[in-house]
């Protein structure tokens, strides 16, 4: 059993969803692990992780509706020490996580067909995020 594991940054533009399935991917292939599990850690409280669709960007669209009507921007929050995206950004990566553990079998991440990974950055602000990736298996 062997273990690896990295640090990876990632640079968002904003509030939005950043695709890293590819980035993670490259990391496994040159880890020299092909069957195992990864796990993913967003370093953030207002940055998260999550799995879904990455063929239709309409998804993500909709992802930002709902968020927007969930967890609206504004002063009603007693938490707005950086603005009135602060808590609402709180609110959302509460809402969708910071962990993912991923299967990998013969070298690739178990997805299914049409899903990727991605870096919901919950800020206006643009931002440098890192995700603490861990690989364990043979």
């Amino acid at each position: 059993m062997r273990q690896v594991q990295t640090i990876l940054t990632f640079a968002t533009s904003g509030r939005g969803f950043v695709e890293i399935t590819d980035d993670l991917a490259r990391w496994l292939a040159v880890s020299g692990i092909a069957h195992g599990l990864m796990t993913l850690l967003c370093r953030h409280t207002s940055a998260s992780l999550l799995i879904q669709e990455n063929a239709a960007r309409a998804v993500r669209s909709d992802l930002a509706a709902w968020f927007d009507r969930l967890a609206p921007d504004g002063d009603d929050y007693l938490h707005d020490d950086e603005g009135p995206d602060d808590m609402p950004a709180h609110l959302r990566a509460t809402l969708t996580g910071v962990t993912l553990a991923i299967p990998v079998q013969h070298g690739r991440m178990l997805l299914g067909t049409w899903q990727g990974v991605f870096l919901a950055e919950h800020r206006h602000a643009p931002h440098r995020r890192e995700v603490a990736a861990h690989l364990i298996g043979e």
